[in-house]
């Protein structure tokens, strides 16, 4: 009996020195193999907790276009953490929020920003840039979410129009570095524009060579303010949105313009690298390609619009020159294979959408009911969506769509059903 006791007390030595040994060991990192963790960052503003930088060696990804006066380079801290204003496309950054390790909610969360859009202006201080308001406040959907006990991410991308197969790659990623770091199995994601329209890319599988399929490992999908069916506002306006680009039409906007040539002053100018398309200069603008969709057949065209007709159609108007939009749909154009893939109906799905087209200071989308940017029937559109769990439109702009409370409070009520 006393022999007994003393292998029984052995055994329960040996156990317990063998669990104190594993409790030490750090535990290996379970991030996908060509993910490669390149710094981390404490000292951030805005309110976050810290910022990694991590680089993707997967063959997929390639060095994209960047214009050359600089103006969809990457500034301020993302510049100093990316450690260069023109960031590879394989590098992407992963933001943590405060309590992303403490919250009480056990399904962490990834926000996953737009384009021209950064995760610190569309998620943490919307008043950094245009927030679709006269007045704009300091803090975002980061801390409202963090207030309500939820463990918050977000990731910024390296390109702000940058190639949706690059992006929804790197929303892979980011998920999965997400559940190492909590030991969450599914994360839910809310993202918003052509951020929404790379997370529907990923869910849906649509990828190639270098990309992945759907891994199953989203719960909760919130697409805010995303044009689930496309947008051609690009072509919509004749040259408002193309002189807008021009430099020499005294303006440098940071998006597409549909003219490879236009007058600005009474004066010929030719800048395809401004251009959606992809021409012998580059290809700048590759993300906001695969999202165009023509429309022409359900609002019509505002005839009123200088060159309204061969903006739309291509040919040569009084003032511009343009290919048309379904020369950069045949480019790239990714809205059918994406609807017709489907997202899987294990993915709970809900689509938050505005009516309101007020965005100061921008020529709003008037042809159809919309936000002033996407038309409310295809950020509401549900084709290829198996389980589309929940809808809502709200009287908010494209813009207030990522900030408002009342955006905040439809999204945290989907959140915890």
């Amino acid at each position: 009996m006393v022999r007994r006791r003393l292998q029984l007390a052995m055994l329960v030595l040996l156990l317990s020195f063998a669990l104190s040994t594993v409790a030490t060991q750090p535990v290996e990192a379970t991030v996908p193999s060509d993910l490669v963790l390149e710094a981390t960052f404490t000292t951030v503003d805005y309110g976050w907790e810290k910022v990694e930088r991590w680089l993707d060696q997967s063959s997929l990804f390639q060095a994209e276009d960047y214009l050359a006066d600089g103006r969809n380079d990457q500034t301020g801290q993302r510049k100093t953490f990316f450690g260069t204003a023109r960031p590879f496309s394989g590098r992407f950054l992963l933001y943590y929020a405060p309590g992303w390790d403490t919250g009480s909610k056990p399904v962490p969360v990834l926000l996953v920003h737009g384009a021209l859009h950064n995760a610190d202006w569309a998620w943490a201080k919307p008043d950094l840039g245009g927030c679709g308001n006269d007045t704009c406040p300091s803090t975002g959907l980061m801390q409202y979410l963090v207030s309500k006990g939820y463990k918050v991410f977000a990731i910024n991308f390296p390109h702000m129009h940058g190639d949706n197969y690059y992006w929804a790659k790197q929303i892979y990623d980011a998920i999965e570095i997400i559940k190492d770091r909590t030991g969450a199995s599914q994360v839910d994601v809310i993202a918003h524009s052509k951020g929404g329209f790379a997370t529907r890319q990923y869910v849906s599988s649509v990828y190639k060579s270098g990309g992945v399929p759907y891994a199953g490992n989203v719960r909760k999908l919130i697409l805010v303010g995303t044009p689930n069916k496309g947008i051609d506002y690009t072509f919509r306006h004749g040259i408002l949105p193309s002189v807008a680009s021009y430099p020499e039409c005294g303006y440098n906007g940071n998006y597409p313009a549909a003219h490879t040539w236009l007058v600005c002053y009474g004066w010929w100018y030719s800048h395809p690298e401004l251009t959606i398309y992809t021409t012998s200069s580059g290809d700048y603008f590759p993300g906001q390609k695969q999202m165009l969709y023509r429309w022409d057949g359900v609002y019509g065209l505002s005839v009123l619009e200088q060159d309204w007709y061969t903006t739309y159609y291509g040919g040569w108007g009084y003032v511009s020159y343009s290919p048309g939009i379904q020369t950069a749909i045949n480019q790239g154009g990714l809205v059918s294979t994406i609807r017709n893939a489907g997202i899987p109906a294990t993915v709970q799905t809900y689509l938050l959408c505005g009516d309101t087209a007020d965005i100061p200071e921008v020529h709003n989308e008037h042809t159809g009911p919309s936000d002033g940017v996407i038309f409310l029937a295809s950020c509401g559109d549900t084709g290829g969506i198996g389980n589309v769990a929940g809808q809502a439109t709200l009287h908010l702009n494209h813009l207030e769509l990522v900030w408002h409370t009342l955006a905040a409070d439809q999204i945290e009520a989907w959140l915890s059903q």
